[in-house]
């Protein structure tokens, strides 16, 4: 269990050899994101069984529907992360999105089989997700070392994804209890939901401390980097090919909903067995989270992320390999699992320190939007191409973009400019024309 502490970013540093303690802010946020994901996940185990299964939905309807929420995501994150800047307000717009997520859940209870309805359900899910992840991850980045980013996410993804684990399980518990009731689904997540906005205001500080003391207004520097506004962080290189990047990538990107959709329809088991299908994923990645952003730490940040797409690339070819069920179900869970790990605190970790005082929550929104606008994409032309061509030809077109996604992201990704994989403060806060990349 790891043991709290304040978390100051302007702390001394550690002797080596010395295990440093997690911030305690990174264990609240880990918190709160536990109980959340319970709440989430009990929903987005059972939506696409919900929604292809039981209402009948095409497989192009859902990738509209999955590509809507995640769009409603990206036209909020860059809001969100400028309105948390300005005057250190993290705690406040994060609150304000967790509670747009928890209310969301009556929405899909009152729905009932009114595809606008559920797509206004799922638009308000996401947007509380995009306004609330870039002030959470930057509290994250605030409080923490910079050389220890990577231990920090992973310790919070760790946490994250146990509600993931949770979630999936009291969805399987509530359809057996109820017969299949999903309004019984959505009603205990909506409760569980408002837990984790309880926990979001009485847990998380509300200002970043200045000297391990108390709240304390942002330094001069950061409301100045706050008025630059998100986009500012874009006149450095490495930044900029950084949300490339993620753009490249998260266009090759092919949802986990389609891929446990695809799982069920190859092994054709029944489908109360399918809210089970993220739990081995979702052990995976909380097994691996904190280990892989501490090998991130020491052996700079890009490796991994490229790696980790690239089990998201075998996971593909699993699903069309001719191997034995088991082989490809236990194949592809742990392969999408070690992707998550390597890739989605990584990714945080890596663009953190690039970023000045005063620019954390903007300057993560854009990589985030970068990689949500870009997924939006992929969902509804896989799902174009699954209805048009079959499962087969989408997943060739999809290992096709995400190989060519890689090979750019391999070229383009900046390599870290000193040691653990965290540039130095001058490397940080302006274009280094000798940065170079692998």
């Amino acid at each position: 269990m790891y043991l709290a502490t304040t978390g100051r970013r302007d702390a001394p540093p550690t002797p080596s050899g010395v295990r440093r303690r997690v911030p305690g802010t990174v264990l609240a946020l880990g918190a709160v994101s536990l109980v959340t994901d319970i709440s989430s996940e009990m929903v987005t185990a059972v939506l696409p069984l919900y929604l292809v299964l039981g209402l009948g939905l095409s497989p192009l309807q859902f990738g509209l529907l999955d590509g809507l929420s995640t769009g409603a995501t990206a036209l909020v994150r860059l809001l969100g992360g400028a309105t948390a800047d300005r005057g250190g307000r993290h705690k406040q717009v994060g609150g304000i999105g967790y509670a747009l997520s928890a209310c969301s859940r009556p929405v899909l209870l009152l729905a009932g089989g009114a595809t606008g309805w559920i797509a206004t359900a799922l638009a308000a899910d996401r947007l509380g997700k995009g306004v609330r992840t870039a002030p959470r991850d930057a509290l994250i980045t605030l409080h923490s070392p910079p050389e220890d980013l990577g231990r920090a996410f992973g310790t919070h993804r760790a946490m994250d994804t146990t509600g993931a684990l949770l979630g999936p399980l009291a969805a399987f518990a509530l359809l057996w209890a109820t017969a299949d009731a999903y309004d019984a689904v959505f009603a205990v997540s909506f409760c569980v939901g408002a837990f984790g906005v309880l926990l979001w205001l009485l847990l998380v500080p509300g200002r970043t401390p200045a000297d391990g003391k108390g709240p304390a207004d942002p330094p001069p520097r950061a409301r100045a980097g706050s008025r630059a506004g998100p986009l500012a962080g874009l006149r450095s290189p490495a930044y900029r090919r950084i949300v490339l990047c993620a753009g490249l990538l998260g266009a090759a990107t092919v949802g986990d909903s389609f891929l446990y959709l695809l799982l069920q329809r190859r092994l054709a088991f029944d489908a109360t067995w399918f809210p089970f299908l993220p739990l081995g994923a979702a052990a995976v990645y909380l097994l691996l989270a904190v280990p892989v952003g501490r090998l991130a730490d020491r052996t700079g940040r890009r490796r991994p992320l490229l790696y980790g797409h690239g089990a998201l690339l075998l996971a593909y070819g699993l699903l069309l390999a001719p191997l034995p069920d088991t082989a490809v179900l236990v194949g592809v869970l742990l392969l999408l699992g070690v992707f998550y790990a390597a890739t989605d605190g990584v990714l945080m970790a890596l663009a953190g320190p690039f970023l000045t005082e005063g620019r954390h929550a903007g300057g993560l929104a854009v990589v985030q939007t970068a990689q949500a606008l870009a997924r939006v994409g992929a969902a509804v032309a896989f799902g174009a191409v699954w209805t048009a061509s079959g499962p087969g030809t989408a997943l060739v077109a999809a290992m096709l973009a995400l190989t060519a996604a890689l090979c750019c992201a391999a070229r383009l990704l900046p390599s870290t400019p000193s040691d653990n994989g965290v540039p130095k403060p001058s490397e940080s806060l302006a274009p280094d024309p000798s940065e170079r990349t692998d």
